[in-house]
């Protein structure tokens, strides 16, 4: 007699998608097509912030959600095989824009996120620039594009053909009057001189990294994107903040 044997069905992965931010850290579960398989959760970012706090934050913050089978963080700052080389926000004595602590400094240099992440999730993770993480979500793959992210600072990203290339930090770059992109596009700027003003602060940044990049396509996302509609050429492209938790599961698009 035959015995007819089921076929077991691989369960596809589940990905813990966070995104680090100097204002709020947030984070969901996407599924194996990347969709939202639960709300947000979002906790305020406190400062000062050691890398040993952070990590206490992050895992606070998703002990809530349902269990996953690899983690996706994205990070404001230049990351390396998981490893922090600059980490701007936190490396402050009370946040963005307040004077650098040289302890901190010390130890955000070099530290191994994606290394004490894993052992503390029990989980494999994978970081990257956050910047980086929302373009590999939000382009459509073909030519030379650039992502701008304008929230507590500015945050860029560069692809050719959906592939990523290495990371500059523009944002910290000689902008106008003695002043980088991130002091004069940043969330403090857009509150200290009102959304006129900082509309064209931005437009004049948009005309720089044209010229700089020469895209074919510009994206401009972060929490004060919403701020350009109607306001920026029609040629460019704002999307909403949640691609910072959506393009997580990229980081692991070539495993399956």
């Amino acid at each position: 007699m035959l015995v007819s044997v089921a076929t077991p069905i691989k369960r596809r992965p589940a990905t813990l998608a966070i995104d680090v931010g100097g204002t709020g850290l947030k984070a969901s579960v996407l599924d194996a097509a990347g969709k939202l398989m639960t709300d947000r959760v979002r906790v305020r970012t406190t400062y000062p912030c050691s890398p040993d706090r952070l990590a206490d934050m992050l895992e606070s913050l998703v002990a809530p959600l349902p269990a996953v089978d690899r983690v996706s963080i994205g990070f404001p700052g230049v990351v390396r095989n998981g490893i922090l080389l600059t980490a701007p926000d936190f490396v402050t004595r009370s946040g963005p824009g307040s004077p650098v602590s040289k302890k901190l400094l010390a130890a955000w240099t070099g530290f191994d996120l994606a290394g004490v992440m894993a052992k503390r999730l029990a989980r494999p993770v994978r970081v990257a620039n956050d910047a980086d993480i929302q373009g590999l979500e939000v382009v459509s793959g073909s030519g030379v594009e650039f992502v701008v992210t304008l929230g507590t600072g500015v945050g860029t990203a560069l692809l050719v053909d959906g592939k990523l290339s290495s990371h500059l930090e523009l944002a910290h770059h000689p902008f106008r009057k003695g002043e980088t992109y991130d002091e004069q596009l940043g969330n403090a700027a857009f509150e200290k001189i009102g959304a006129r003003k900082w509309r064209k602060r931005v437009r004049e940044a948009i005309g720089n990294f044209h010229v700089l990049v020469n895209y074919d396509r510009l994206y401009m996302s972060g929490g004060n994107a919403q701020a350009l509609q109607g306001h920026v050429d029609p040629s460019v492209t704002i999307v909403g903040n949640v691609a910072g938790i959506l393009g997580g599961i990229k980081l692991w698009d070539a495993d399956g």
